[in-house]
């Protein structure tokens, strides 16, 4: 008898099968047990007959307990009442463990509750939904950066030096010299981009934020893709591409999770190109009129975040930000130099910055005195210097923040909720 996988019963309709999975839910009808069995993959009802058992094997089946591991042997029948619209008449059945007083129970729970319970909550069918279109936003993001020739070119964990500034840096000790957790992949980028022209790294990155708001966490994960001869403009329509195809993806390939979670998927649906572009002083004019105390000159809040991108549908890009409040590596506008030529991208339903990134200082001169306003030592990028000396050249890119994209895919109030185990300021367990 074949195993098969919960969201494969289709193709076996009218045959037996086995399946393999945990009790997800139970209930019973006199002679008739209920059981919904769920597998990684799905959810099916299995029903039971009394009289196809002994009096033994219908009682152990009707003590089976929520998340109870158990095989289940049985014809595979289509029932548009079912969900999924199949159902399994069991023909027998090997318990292989009963769950003992599983904690997370159909009631209301609190969130600290949950989370100190991660490793089992990630069982329900909102979290099962929320990491699978976070699988398919990674999977989107690979095929868009693959389709069009980027290599992808791993960066290190360890690294001997801050990007993004020292104060948010994780220390280490490496064989009797510091190290740190990685910030960004982008200064390798840099240097991996004047070998291969397009490139990017995917992979987990470390700021030690002292932050307790929804959008912050201590470890997540963010693409950065690098083009060598890439300028300002290139960057914003590599970035306004990659988001459409990740929506895209999302709603073809994943609108039943949506279901689950109850998004509204019309907003996902009106994002296209071009997205909406603003200054930084246009920003800052909108902000002052809708009652915010910011000046020119400062960095956004997550507050101003949120009031810009509840102005508009579609992502919007707010471009040329004062150089003072963004990294050392940031270009300078020529015919502007007080202002970078970088770019955030806020995603829209306030739900702030997911992208950002900007053209890097290629020239070397330029870089040394940024580097030394920043109060950074010189001797631990001479390496990041060298690429300046041998064939530099202008050259952009940017960082997109996974859990981020997701939060707002979702619909999401929490960053914490999408990854299987978040890192916070008062959390490393589970």
């Amino acid at each position: 008898m074949a195993v098969v996988y919960i969201e494969n019963v289709g193709a076996h309709e009218g045959s037996e099968v086995t399946l393999r999975g945990w009790v997800y839910n139970k209930r019973s009808s006199g002679k008739l047990q209920f059981v919904l069995l769920r597998d990684g993959t799905g959810i099916i009802q299995c029903v039971a007959f009394k009289g196809n058992f002994t009096p033994e094997q219908f009682d152990a089946l009707d003590k089976i307990t929520q998340e109870s591991s158990i095989e289940i042997r049985g014809k595979i029948r289509k029932d548009s009442r079912a969900p999924g619209g199949y159902e399994l008449e069991i023909a027998g059945f090997q318990i292989f463990q009963v769950a003992q007083d599983y904690p997370i129970t159909p009631k209301e729970h609190g969130t600290a509750f949950l989370m100190e319970n991660r490793h089992l909550w990630l069982r329900s069918s909102r979290q099962h939904a929320i990491i699978k279109i976070r699988h398919e936003i990674i999977k989107a993001v690979r095929d868009y950066f693959d389709d069009q020739a980027f290599t992808l070119v791993d960066t290190p964990i360890f690294t001997p030096n801050a990007c993004e500034g020292t104060t948010t840096l994780f220390e280490t000790e490496y064989f009797g010299e510091k190290a740190y957790l990685t910030q960004s992949g982008q200064l390798y980028n840099e240097a991996t981009a004047a070998a291969f022209a397009k490139v990017y790294c995917f992979g987990p990155t470390f700021r030690a934020e002292k932050s307790k708001t929804r959008r912050h966490l201590t470890e997540f994960w963010m693409v950065e893709p690098e083009v060598a001869w890439a300028t300002l403009e290139d960057t914003m329509e590599l970035a306004e591409g990659l988001i459409c195809f990740i929506v895209e993806r999302v709603i073809s390939k994943r609108r039943a999770e949506l279901e689950v979670l109850e998004r509204d998927t019309s907003a996902l649906e009106k994002i296209s190109r071009p997205f909406p572009r603003i200054s930084y002083d246009e920003a800052v004019t909108r902000l002052q009129a809708a009652g915010s105390e910011i000046k020119w000159g400062g960095d956004f809040g997550g507050g101003d975040e949120t009031v810009l991108s509840e102005q508009f549908a579609s992502p919007l890009m707010v471009h040329r930000y004062p150089s003072e409040v963004k990294a050392f590596y940031m270009q300078p506008d020529p015919e502007k130099p007080e202002v970078a030529l970088c770019v955030d991208v806020l995603a829209p339903e306030g739900y702030g910055e997911i992208i950002g990134g900007g053209q890097r200082i290629h020239d070397y001169d330029l870089l040394v005195q940024r580097l030394r306003q920043h109060g950074l030592p010189l001797e631990p990028f001479q390496w990041y210097l060298d690429l300046r000396k041998f064939g530099t050249v202008p050259h952009s890119g940017f960082g997109m923040g996974i859990e981020r994209v997701v939060t707002w895919i979702c619909r999401l109030d929490h960053l914490r909720e999408t990854i299987a185990f978040p890192r916070t300021l008062y959390r490393i367990y589970p």
